[in-house]
Formats: structure tokens, C-alpha cells, sequence
């Protein structure tokens, strides 16, 4: 089992949907939750990625620089980054970290944000350029040569100078609910990410995923993306569940679900149906200790693993049985929740956290290359 945390670049606090307890993401903060999990000894972090938040690229830059075990999951987002710079960006950032670049391939579930960024596909023919970008990527970052026409893009004499660190290159994470984010995910992707839901609902999906992979002649690995509430007592728990939200309000949850519903993400409609937009605090245990209330004002995922430290540990397991290897959680507020994470949870899980990539040998260039094509011989 491989725990992530979270960086909170779109900001943080003790609350929701209130300025009440909440804190400016300067980079000092975020120095300290991203050495604090370093220190934990966490497998890595997830930066988020849109308008709402810091660039995920330049701030794992910068807090790479600050760490020395910690991976860095940043956000690829195609359509709106070409895929030769993006290979060229993953290659380096994995080089200069020394392995330590993961890559979260996000193709977009909020058309109002991706039209304001320039992007006017809809939802079917962001995955065909996804799948795309995703097959030029590939073969660039594993030193491939690729000329390539597609219906969205097209690359002639495309070749990377300098190769990542990771063998082929740094792996690629991706989440999406619709069919056909299950096939790109099944002909592309290392681990398939799904945001909690009920075991039954998380265990359809897996199934899907192994099918379509199957069929490929790949296999795939799975992860979850999950915020956690652990106390050293359930009735501790659950009242903290309880406090995260108690400054939201019918109008502040209407608000941002009115928001919600302009995505055309088949994710956030799955949960979104899980609390059906209702701040209805006795409904919001969607499953055992699986509740829903971060999803009232948060976009992306919003389900919480509530409990003291066996039971989540308990339901956790009960994930990984399914076949979820890969866990990326989150606490409010993030810094302390770090703590309190990993001293209440690590020592009751299988974790298999081990140490980044040495280094490849041909990573790195001996001298200045010529001309931007040729490498110096060795004379």
C-alpha cells in the first residue's frame, strides 16, 4: 500500500465554505506540509491543477528543492499543453528531482474553466486528443523518434535530446468515470485513479478498467483519492466531521453545486449523487464510515474515510482488497492532519513507501550538445 498527501495550492483551513480558521497558501506554508511529509515518510503528494490553484509544475519545482525523498504527482493537462513541451517538462522535472516525478494525466471535467483557458472541445473529443497526446508522450519520453498525424495533433521529427530518470518514464496516474475514460486509461495509463465511493460502486469500476486493459494486453494498477478524518476515538471522529462543515449554509451549498452542475464530469455527477446536494447532516454517511460532506462545497473529490484509527485502517484494507493499491489523502487543515495521519494510521498498514529511482546512467548529457541536435563524442 502507497500513501500520498495532499498539497493544498487552492487553499486551506480548519473549515468549509468559510474564511473562519483559514489560511494563506504562501510558500512558506506549503514548504512546511510538503518537508513535514517528506519527514512522515509519505510515498508523495498530489498538487492540484486549474484556475483556483498555484501551477502544479512550478510549485513541485519549487518544493523539490526543499524535500529529499518525497514524489510529486503533477498535473498534464492535454489540450492545453502540447505534448512534445510536456514531455520535455516531464523529463527534466524527473531528472532534476532524481526520480522523483509521477504525472497525473487530467483531461478536464469543468467546460466553463477549459473555455476560459482557450479549450472548446467537448467532453468525447477531450479523451480522443487526450488519447492523442498521450500516445506522441509516450514514445518521446521512452527516446523514441515519432512523426505522428491524428485528427487534433500531429508531430512531425519529434524526438526528446535528454531522457527522465525513471525507466520508461515517469508514470502516469489518471482518473475519469466515463467510457471513454476507461479506454484511454486502459490503453495508456499505470494507475487508474477513482476518486471514494461505496465499495460496491469503486469495485464496478476496477472491473471495467482490468476488462478494457485486458484487451490491450496491458495491466493496470488502481489508486483512490480520499479525504480522511481519523481520531483517537469514533465519537472523537465523528465530531470532527461534524465541525469541518458547521459554518456551511443551505445558500453557500446551493451556490457551489449550482456551480457543479455546469461540469460535464461523469466523476463529479457520481459525487454528486452520493449526497445529492443536500446539507442533510444525517444522510451524509454514504457507506460504513464513507461520508460525503466535503463534496457539499468542494469540487473533485469529496468523500471522507471518518473513524478512529483501526476502523479506517479496517476500511482502507477493504479498498485494497479490491484491488486499490495506491491511496492519495487529505485533512483539513493539512498540515496538522499530516501528523496526525501518520501517526495514527501508519502503523497499522502494509505500507510499501521504499525510495525514488536510482539514477539511469544515460539520464544526463557529458558536455554541451551541438547545434540542438548532436551529442559531444567521447574522443
Amino acid at each position: 500500500m502507497k500513501l500520498f498527501w495532499f498539497i493544498p495550492t487552492g487553499g486551506d483551513g480548519r473549515y468549509l465554505g468559510t474564511s473562519v480558521g483559514g489560511r494563506t497558501t504562501t510558500f512558506p506554508y506549503l514548504r512546511q506540509i510538503a518537508q513535514a511529509a517528506d519527514d512522515l515518510g509519505y510515498y508523495g503528494v498530489l498538487l492540484p491543477t486549474g484556475r483556483s490553484c498555484e501551477d502544479a509544475w512550478v510549485t513541485a519545482a519549487s518544493l523539490m528543492s526543499v524535500t529529499e525523498r518525497l514524489r510529486f504527482l503533477v498535473a498534464m493537462r492535454p489540450g492545453l499543453m502540447m505534448p512534445a513541451t510536456a514531455a520535455r517538462m516531464a523529463n527534466t522535472l524527473d531528472r532534476l528531482s532524481n526520480g522523483r516525478c509521477l504525472i497525473n494525466v487530467v483531461t478536464g471535467g469543468d467546460p466553463v474553466e477549459l473555455k476560459a483557458e482557450g479549450f472548446f472541445l467537448d467532453h468525447s473529443e477531450r479523451y480522443h486528443v487526450t488519447d492523442e497526446f498521450l500516445t506522441i508522450w509516450r514514445a518521446l519520453c521512452s527516446g523514441e523518434s515519432i512523426d505522428m498525424e491524428g485528427e487534433h495533433l500531429r508531430i512531425a521529427g519529434g524526438r526528446q535530446m535528454l531522457g527522465p530518470v525513471q525507466d520508461p518514464y515517469p508514470p502516469l496516474y489518471f482518473g475519469g468515470s466515463s467510457a471513454p475514460a476507461l479506454e484511454v486509461a486502459a490503453k495508456h495509463v499505470d494507475v487508474y485513479l477513482t476518486w471514494a465511493e461505496p465499495p460496491a460502486q469503486v469495485q464496478e469500476k476496477i472491473d471495467r478498467v482490468r476488462a478494457l486493459a485486458a484487451a490491450q494486453g496491458r495491466t493496470v494498477s488502481f489508486g483512490m483519492r480520499v479525504h480522511v478524518i481519523v481520531r483517537e476515538t469514533m465519537e472523537a471522529a465523528w465530531q470532527a466531521a461534524d465541525e469541518l462543515i458547521q459554518y456551511l449554509d443551505e445558500e453557500t451549498v446551493a451556490a457551489a453545486q449550482a456551480v457543479f452542475a455546469k461540469y460535464d464530469s461523469e466523476g463529479m455527477k457520481r459525487q454528486r449523487a452520493l449526497h445529492g446536494g443536500r446539507l442533510d447532516r444525517s444522510s451524509l454517511e454514504v457507506s460504513p464510515n464513507l461520508w460525503a460532506g466535503v463534496g457539499l462545497v468542494r469540487s473533485g473529490a469529496g468523500c471522507a474515510l471518518v473513524g478512529d484509527p483501526q476502523t479506517v485502517a479496517e476500511r482502507l484494507r477493504e479498498y485494497e482488497v479490491l484491488g486499490i493499491e495506491t491511496f492519495i489523502l487529505s485533512g483539513y487543515p493539512h498540515l496538522e492532519e499530516a501528523y496526525r495521519v501518520a501517526e495514527l494510521l501508519f502503523p497499522l498498514l502494509p505500507l510499501n513507501h521504499g525510495t525514488a529511482s536510482p539514477p539511469r546512467s544515460d539520464a544526463h548529457a557529458a558536455g554541451e550538445i551541438m547545434a540542438n541536435h548532436l551529442f559531444p563524442e567521447n574522443k
